[in-house]
């Protein structure tokens, strides 16, 4: 297959500028710079892929840095598929494991798929996507389909991840049903004729399988655009609600304000560059703005603002703005403070104290609380056993000792 070269035109090029926006890599980008022009000359839009196992039930911040991306190919005029794995996830996705996932049972996988497309809703406009479930397809392969299926890539090809080169070396197993999971992801960009997939950066191969599937079956084999994988509120690990360092879309106003006040000022701009509609012009003025002498504070609440509005409304965002203002009034929160991880939560807040290194001894972290002098988010604690939840916190003692603490979720 020869594809006919197409001059870039101004509209491919702002396109391009679009699509790039924030993202990892584009692959291959002249390829999909000819399928942008033969959709313009053509008036035929780009099939746009974006597959999502529902292996938890709700959709976090993390999430939508791809599914921002979607909503602006939609808001380019292309047609967006969002494709529920409800088969693969049967499987079990192997992407970044060092141990083999357990796959989910087909109720866990229907409780989850019941919520993730109402969420994703509020990010990607429902009259122009398109859903579908790889069941659809999968199912009817039947044994002799999987075997002529799996014909078409060899072991040696599958070995080239490299988390199964790592597992292989390590003497980890790796079992035979896992392989199958990249060859049933790029099966459905066979049967959804998929022009462009996207994906984080952990899915990389998984993406590539399914244009090498594509052109066996004598498909124009789709581009991958793989967008980096978030960092949670702790600044370390990437994104999730096992880490306990997420912001649900679907969380309180306060709470997702709450949140992303506490994420560090460093931090801060990653976050305005995957999460924020600004231009990137505007962002980098705010930069300069803090460069200047400008509080970076001022400039978060922006950005807090802009996704609590997104998710609930104007008016939440200014609401929660309030009652955060509020809550911090009786002292001054600095905007630079020890970053500390406690462990696993839940844990109590004497142990939080001495752990993040606020108090001595838990004989001082009694004494403080019994005096009334720690807070947990501007809020006075009196309560000397409470025991903090997975999350984030700003921890105070007195009006000038501050940490903020991160909890991870208990296995």
């Amino acid at each position: 297959m020869n594809p006919v070269e197409v001059p870039a035109t101004p509209e491919v090029e702002a396109d391009l500028r679009v699509v790039r926006r924030g993202c990892d890599e584009l692959l291959v980008e002249s390829e999909f710079a000819r399928k942008l022009a033969r959709s313009r000359a053509t008036g035929v839009p780009l099939r746009v892929k974006l597959g999502l196992d529902p292996t938890a039930p709700d959709i976090h911040l993390g999430h939508t840095v791809v599914l921002n991306k979607m909503r602006q190919l939609q808001d380019l005029g292309h047609r967006v598929i969002f494709l529920i794995g409800d088969f693969t996830s049967m499987i079990g996705d192997p992407s970044g494991r060092n141990v083999t996932r357990p796959p989910l049972t087909a109720e866990q996988i229907h409780t989850n798929a019941q919520t993730y497309y109402a969420q994703a809703s509020l990010v990607l406009d429902p009259e122009r996507t398109e859903v579908r479930y790889n069941s659809e397809w999968s199912d009817p392969l039947g044994a002799r389909g999987m075997i002529q299926l799996a014909s078409h890539y060899t072991v040696a090809r599958m070995m080239e991840r490299e988390d199964f080169t790592r597992r292989f070396k390590g003497g980890i197993p790796i079992s035979v049903h896992e392989f199958l999971y990249p060859l049933m992801q790029g099966y459905d960009s066979v049967a959804l004729k998929s022009d462009l997939e996207l994906g984080g950066t952990d899915q990389k191969f998984n993406l590539l399988v399914g244009r090498e599937l594509q052109k066996e079956y004598g498909q124009d084999p789709q581009c991958v655009l793989t967008m980096p994988l978030l960092e949670g509120t702790d600044g370390v690990d990437k994104m999730s609600k096992s880490k306990g360092n997420y912001i649900g879309i679907t969380e309180s106003s306060d709470s997702m304000f709450g949140k992303l006040m506490s994420i560090s000022d460093t931090l801060m701009w990653r976050y305005f560059e995957l999460l924020s509609f600004r231009s990137l012009d505007e962002i980098a003025m705010l930069e300069k703005q803090v460069r200047a002498g400008g509080n970076p504070r001022d400039i978060k609440v922006l950005l807090a603002q802009e996704i609590v509005a997104r998710f609930h409304s104007q008016q939440a965002a200014h609401d929660a703005l309030s009652r955060f203002e509020a809550r911090f009034r009786d002292g001054v929160v600095p905007e630079e403070m020890p970053e500390v991880h406690v462990g696993k939560a839940p844990l109590g807040i004497l142990r939080v104290l001495r752990e993040a290194g606020l108090a001595a001894s838990g004989s001082e972290a009694q004494r403080n609380v019994e005096q009334g002098g720690v807070r947990v988010d501007g809020e006075r604690i009196d309560d000397k056993s409470l025991l903090l939840e997975a999350g984030t916190y700003i921890v105070q003692i007195g009006k000038r000792k501050f940490a903020r603490v991160t909890l991870s979720r208990g296995a």
